[in-house]
């Protein structure tokens, strides 16, 4: 089963580091906001959902020695953990739709003592866990729909547990393709600049009994061409309301391979994942991160200090790409304008 990643213990905040993975299955307990947010920012902890659920206990961890007399005060206070936790990563829409529902529920209760709501804080962002736990075990449901017995599927960065509460997006459909007794073989790109697929990804599918291979970004072309691979399998940080999708860089580069080998290509991703205020993926905010992630292996540089560096986190996969979004709210297939219309409704009312 996967691993607890992220969870509230003992007044502080439990996670998994995931850069010293796999060497070493490390927990760390955290009561500071300010080193939270480091986490966040260094992908100690990673995965649009995850974040998500660092932000709202980031949010605990900032307003729980409050000595506010007044709402406004506590409020104000709250306002600035907030913005500094929104400060942290800009792609995964997860983070910025944790923070304002936990600001919500702060508003909502403005008129009750400041311990209450307190209390109440913490009891959204347990709730946030528990319903991101039962999102990944329905989307592991219907994706598994989509996988036959004997499939080959390759998958980029991390979507699984580690990415999440529990289950996983994107790994969540093998895993329960597995329970079902589906025997498939996995194909694991390493995801560079920091090998989250070698890393991270197959150590989650060994560790479940899938059979896995792991293979170099630049290979997935060869292994399409040579009829190796039956379908794909990847996250999402963020999708606009059109269905273009940001997840890991190299994402987009699978996608047009896959258009062009007729390959099958699946986004799995919560209804936290929808950014519905955007037409289209040309709107999401992109990272760009320190060029030493590239210049640097695990330490050990294999580039000129002085070269310069290209380092977007993410890259946006146009939605003539999709073959279908898997949510836990069902499976939605082109047009996605018109697809998303039921989903945005459904968020709405949420």
């Amino acid at each position: 089963m996967p691993v607890e990643t992220i969870s509230w213990k003992n007044v502080r905040v439990r996670y998994i580091d995931q850069t010293m993975l796999p060497q070493k299955l490390k927990y760390v307990d955290c009561d500071d906001v300010r080193r939270l947010w480091n986490a966040i920012k260094n992908l100690e902890i990673r995965g649009a959902p995850a974040i998500g659920i660092a932000g709202a206990l980031g949010v605990i961890l900032g307003v729980k020695d409050s000595k506010a007399k007044s709402f406004d005060e506590f409020f104000e206070g709250m306002e600035r953990v907030i913005k500094f936790l929104a400060s942290s990563r800009p792609t995964a829409i997860n983070l910025f739709w944790a923070l304002d529902r936990m600001e919500c529920v702060a508003k909502e209760n403005s008129d009750k003592p400041i311990a209450e709501i307190k209390k109440i804080l913490l009891k959204e962002a347990l709730k946030i866990i528990a319903e991101d736990k039962k999102s990944c075990r329905a989307m592991a449901r219907y994706g598994a729909r989509l996988v036959k017995k004997g499939d080959a599927i390759l998958t980029h960065c991390n979507a699984g547990g580690l990415a999440t509460a529990d289950y996983g997006t994107a790994l969540g459909v093998l895993f329960e393709a597995k329970r079902q007794g589906k025997a498939i073989k996995a194909y694991v790109d390493e995801t560079r600049p920091l090998l989250q697929g070698a890393r991270l990804t197959t150590w989650e599918l060994l560790n479940e009994g899938i059979d896995t291979t792991l293979i170099c970004d630049n290979m997935a072309a060869s292994l399409m061409a040579n009829g190796k691979i039956d379908k794909i399998f990847v996250g999402a940080d963020r999708i606009a309301q059109n269905g273009d999708t940001a997840n890991k860089i190299g994402t987009y580069n699978l996608a047009i391979l896959a258009k062009h080998h007729n390959v099958l290509f699946y986004v799995v991703a919560p209804l936290s994942s929808f950014d519905f205020r955007l037409k289209s993926g040309a709107d999401i905010p992109i990272e760009e991160r320190d060029g030493n992630e590239v210049r640097m292996i695990l330490g050990k540089q294999i580039a000129p200090s002085k070269v310069k560096v290209y380092n977007p986190a993410f890259d946006v996969t146009p939605n003539e790409y999709i073959t279908a979004i898997i949510t836990e709210e069902g499976i939605f297939r082109k047009p996605y304008k018109k697809s998303l219309e039921r989903l945005n409704a459904i968020k709405r009312y949420r």
